[in-house]
């Protein structure tokens, strides 16, 4: 199964460090469940390390079980 890139955005831990998060759907859905399924997504690091969403805008880092706040999105007018 190979997952695609479909999002990404930056998030900050409590100490103020900026993390790159990545987020990916799998491109074709598991053996068996191709009719009912919906895509599975799921997050890494930019530098491959695991991340699991809790909510919305908060994540936890698998590995150092840190957790990490979305940043609000802004947008530059042209």
């Amino acid at each position: 199964m190979a997952a695609v890139l479909v999002g990404q955005f930056h998030a900050r831990d409590a100490e103020g460090r900026v993390y790159s998060v990545h987020e990916f759907q799998e491109s074709m859905p598991a053996e068996g469940d191709q009719a009912s399924s919906e895509p599975v997504t799921t997050y890494r690091l930019a530098i491959g390390d695991r991340v699991k969403k809790l909510d919305d805008n908060q994540f936890l880092l698998v590995q150092s079980d840190v957790t990490i706040v979305r940043e609000p999105e802004t947008y530059v007018s042209e």
